[in-house]
């Protein structure tokens, strides 16, 4: 198996080297940049299967890069790395097509957990490859394309997974827990506000034909199907 490739995205030299380091040790293909616009450039060379992305940096900041590269169609996953813990910058993050979110001052294992959990949640694997249908929503994971009536529906990594999870388990409801430990690789005891997120996120997209499909279960969690 080819060493997976991950670019690092940040101003500080110091925290770059280290994250470069920390990488690189764990056995990680790793290039790096200072700025967003030599990110920018290094995606298209380098073709990284993750990005870890400074939030706070000068002139173009992990935001605005992070934006740019998916109005381009650029579907790389994204942990951003900030000094910012807000709420309202974990959402922007999370909306604008992060993948995770690590908040300074973090400990350098966390994020190899974060990396793996998410290179983990985004992989393909052919081996694996089938059909997932419900009412009009069909996901074909050969091509990696969810479409409904027909009409293909631009899902981010993380929104894909979920679908495909939900699709799996059809009919079947799943706990916030559940969806922490196999969409994203967390603790079914992590903070399940990621779920409700993306719970959001995913129903904006399939939900906006009928009949509705992801349904929420009061109490108890989420599940994809048919409303009777």
């Amino acid at each position: 198996m080819s060493q997976r490739r991950i670019l690092v995205i940040d101003d500080e030299d110091n925290l770059r080297s280290m994250l470069v380091a920390a990488l690189r040790y764990e056995g990680f293909d790793v290039s790096h940049a200072p700025d967003g616009a030599s990110g920018l450039k290094a995606v298209k060379e380098i073709r990284p299967d993750l990005i870890v992305l400074d939030v706070m940096m000068p002139g173009m900041d992990g935001f605005a890069m992070c934006k740019r590269l998916r109005d381009a169609g650029d579907r790389t996953p994204v942990i951003f790395l900030t000094a910012r813990d807000a709420a309202q910058d974990k959402v922007q993050g999370l909306s604008l097509g992060g993948d995770d979110y690590l908040s300074k001052p973090f400990a350098l294992e966390e994020l190899v957990a974060r990396v793996e959990a998410v290179l983990r949640r985004t992989g393909q694997s052919p081996d694996a490859a089938q059909t997932w249908t419900l009412a009009d929503l069909v996901l074909d994971d050969v091509s990696h394309q969810v479409t409904r009536a027909g009409e293909e529906i631009h899902l981010s990594p993380t929104e894909y997974n979920l679908v495909k999870f939900l699709l799996q388990n059809a009919g079947r409801v799943m706990s916030r827990g559940q969806l922490l430990q196999n969409v994203w690789g967390y603790s079914p005891d992590d903070d399940p506000s990621v779920v409700e997120t993306y719970i959001g996120y995913v129903r904006r997209k399939i939900d906006s034909f009928e009949p509705k499909l992801v349904q929420t279960v009061r109490g108890v969690g989420y599940t994809m199907r048919v409303k009777s």
